[in-house]
């Protein structure tokens, strides 16, 4: 990797934030917030390290904002597992708000999982949501991120 690694957030109904910025400001890397314009991002403005990015309230325009800016070696915190396909292909890592980390071995098959999910709901049909957010989901996501950034030191 020829340049230290930057975090982006998809910072849209991101429950770790605050988490992340903590992480990232702890091992000196600089983080990029980005969200469509409903989201608050100025609040960040203070902080050290930390760019913000509005983006227009079209769909996927805040995941297309960090594909364009990203870099092989960044991470990037998002729920989405197609936000985080197209990280994996750019060279990137990508790991959930819950500290799981996105692997090339296994987000073929997480899409594919998502795709019938969504054609059973159109059908009419019912899923189970994601589980309570919990304090082990937080911590798990502070320990995932800061070995992902350690890993990228080496």
């Amino acid at each position: 990797m020829t340049h230290p690694p930057t975090v982006f957030i998809d910072a849209d109904a991101c429950p770790v934030t605050r988490d992340a910025l903590t992480v990232a400001r702890a091992r000196k890397v600089p983080a990029v917030l980005v969200a469509n314009a409903t989201q608050n991002l100025s609040r960040y403005a203070d902080r050290p390290g930390v760019e913000y990015v509005q983006v227009s309230g079209g769909r996927d325009a805040a995941d297309f904002a960090i594909i364009e800016q990203l870099a092989e070696g960044d991470v990037v915190v998002t729920g989405d597992i197609g936000l985080a396909a197209m990280v994996l292909g750019r060279g990137a890592r990508a790991i959930s708000p819950r500290g799981r980390v996105f692997s090339t071995v296994t987000i073929d098959m997480e899409l594919a999982v998502r795709h019938a999910e969504q054609r059973h709901r159109r059908a009419g049909g019912r899923t189970r949501g994601p589980a309570p957010f919990e304090d082990e989901d937080r911590e798990h996501f502070q320990s995932s991120l800061a070995r992902l950034l350690d890993e990228g030191d080496r």
